[in-house]
């Protein structure tokens, strides 16, 4: 059961074969076994699950179940749960129980989902190794020494290791495709809208996106399909019908189940900066998507080189703003001892948000200062625009765009810690999909040196998260990287 898909899990609970509480407790002893060596979950919630499991059997006995109804998930502590601690990976709200859920989480909550708990992250989702959590780094399943990236780092991890068979995360910049990438599982970022914000705490609101983890393609089709849809209380909530994600998701009707495909592969991608084990590993994928019956064509996204000091403008100016609710007055951290409420103010920030944080907030405030708003933040959505473009330029020469996930496999924790720029140029293949608003995908494909894996990224054009994950089902269908499982 630990190992099996969803649609297995699906079968063996409408057959009895096992309930959803002793489902749940399977999942919940791995994860007391487990969790003290990977740190994936901040918050276990044995009782809140456990209850829910039984609430999810009486359904099921009930001829009321639906495709998860009973399954057992994880939620990244970025999203509001009613009842449980949500702290964002920051001292700031350690101490935040929240009143209400997310979007999200309601969604999931009435589909029947059990929530195991909260995974751990990068604070405030900022960060792409999870080791800025006050909670600690996360470990990868891999290797544990090493990092699983980030921000969403823990439900990459707890799918990964098998602590949880799906996980919602959230994708600002890359932070579902390149856990994902390095944690040898499947993640899913859909196009900006498709996913309500309401109750996900705001990082860069024009950026921020719920995503979905699985073992698999077919996994994430069925959790990205609970997850989607219009949330009136989020302005940014495209209204649009209800989609089944997995409605491409079929098995292969004949040895060239993607005849007809046009793959895009970008040559800045494949351009210098992009480690050789990473390399091979892509062109072999890209070799199996030839023998699957696609194309591949080369396209230009001329404006991609320039997405990181783009986006390094645009995101931390909106987190300098959405951060400046967390004063200490209202909720989250308050400091013990201050003068006046100016203090107040300036302690309890000072103690609340990590380096990090403080890093992203005075960039984002100094780009936002009289002065500087023209010549930094102007310019950085002009190029924004240009770099979407770029994107529908190539989709009018092909229907998939093809890419590492990330220019090297998990590094050493603590490797690029002293040197931010290094790190954020770890998401240079993904934050462009973002400042487009694009759907994106990341599969494994393989192993780089130390058996560390490897992500294939897929990108589509806007609402194309079906065609993605139909041709990465495809892909797992001919292959197995997306079964192996970390020792």
């Amino acid at each position: 059961m630990i190992n099996a898909s969803l649609t297995e899990l699906r079968a063996a609970l409408d057959a009895k074969r096992i309930s959803s509480v002793e489902l749940a407790t399977l999942f919940l002893d791995r994860i007391a076994a487990h969790n003290p060596t990977l740190n994936a979950f901040i918050t276990v919630d044995r009782d809140g699950a456990l209850a829910a499991a039984r609430a999810a059997d009486a359904r099921i006995a009930g001829g009321n179940a639906g495709p998860l109804t009973g399954i057992p998930l994880a939620h990244k502590d970025v999203f509001c749960t009613e009842g449980v601690l949500t702290t964002c990976g920051s001292k700031m709200l350690s101490n935040f129980v929240s009143p209400y859920d997310a979007h999200v989480v309601s969604l999931l909550k009435a589909a029947g989902a059990v929530n195991l708990g909260k995974t751990n992250m990068d604070e405030f989702a900022m960060g792409s190794s999870n080791e800025n959590s006050h909670y600690g780094p996360v470990k990868n399943p891999w290797d544990t020494a090493r990092i699983p990236g980030g921000s969403s780092g823990g439900s990459a991890a707890a799918v990964a290791a098998r602590l949880a068979p799906i996980a919602t995360g959230t994708d600002t910049g890359g932070s579902v495709r390149q856990p994902a990438g390095h944690t040898g599982i499947t993640g899913i970022k859909p196009t900006y809208g498709v996913v309500s914000r309401y109750g996900m705490i705001a990082y860069a609101s024009s950026l921020d996106q719920g995503g979905a983890f699985g073992a698999s393609a077919a996994d994430c089709a069925q959790l990205l399909t609970a997850m989607a849809g219009f949330d009136e209380r989020d302005s940014t909530s495209l209204e649009r019908p209800a989609e089944d994600y997995a409605r491409e998701i079929a098995a292969p009707a004949n040895d060239k189940p993607l005849a007809g495909l046009r793959i895009g592969l970008p040559r800045e991608f494949f351009a210098e900066g992009m480690a050789e084990d990473v390399r091979a590993a892509v062109e072999a994928a890209l070799d199996q998507y030839r023998k699957l019956g696609a194309t591949t064509v080369e396209v230009s996204l001329p404006n991609a080189r320039l997405a990181i000091p783009a986006y390094y403008v645009i995101a931390p100016a909106e987190a300098s703003s959405n951060l400046s609710r967390f004063d200490g007055v209202r909720y989250g951290h308050r400091a013990a001892e201050y003068r006046d409420l100016a203090e107040m103010y300036a302690k309890s920030r000072a103690e609340g948000f990590g380096a990090e944080v403080k890093r992203r907030i005075l960039v984002g405030t100094y780009v936002l200062s009289h002065g500087y708003y023209d010549a930094y933040y102007l310019q950085a959505q002009k190029l924004r625009r240009l770099i979407a473009q770029d994107f529908q330029a190539a989709f009018r020469e092909c229907d998939v765009i093809a890419g590492p996930t990330s220019p090297t496999t998990a590094w050493a924790i603590g490797e690029k810690a002293d040197d931010p720029v290094q790190m954020y140029l770890s998401d240079i293949y993904t934050i462009a999909v973002n400042l487009a608003g694009l759907p994106g995908l990341s599969h494994p494909c393989g192993f780089g040196g130390g058996n560390l894996p490897v992500g294939l990224q897929l990108i589509g054009d806007y609402f194309g998260e079906a065609r993605l994950l139909g041709t990465a089902h495809q892909y797992q269908q001919a292959t197995d990287w997306h079964l192996r499982r970390p020792a």
